[in-house]
């Protein structure tokens, strides 16, 4: 019977390390969800932690699914917990971000959110 137990133990203790590692969303201009009236210039998503910019993305579409930002995510610094992408000229609609950060140890953490831009 303790055979059975250890691999158990040893999956459970696997599944809440690579929970604890997640970085989660803390703060994004445009906001989570906003209704906003001004056209953004960017989008920029804030962390719990560290992010590497290197191997991190933003991506935002608009409503026909068209890619709207460009040029390449910036960071405040080397390791910063601010990502940062400019957008092309946007008119009223939804927008989507989708999101996906890798920490300096790896870690990695995806995800996505509406922002609606109205005149």
């Amino acid at each position: 019977m303790p055979r059975l137990l250890l691999p158990a133990a040893v999956a459970v203790m696997m599944l809440s390390h690579s929970a604890m590692a997640e970085n989660k969303l803390v703060s994004a201009d445009p906001p989570v969800g906003g209704i906003i009236h001004a056209v953004p210039t960017a989008v920029s998503i804030t962390f719990k932690d560290k992010i590497d910019p290197k191997f991190s993305s933003i991506v935002v579409v608009d409503e026909r699914n068209q890619r709207v930002e460009q040029g390449a995510v910036e960071a405040t610094s080397y390791s910063a917990k601010t990502m940062r992408i400019a957008l092309k000229p946007l008119t009223a609609g939804v927008y989507r971000v989708i999101w996906h950060a890798v920490a300096p140890d790896n870690s990695k953490s995806k995800g996505k959110y509406e922002f609606t831009i109205v005149p």
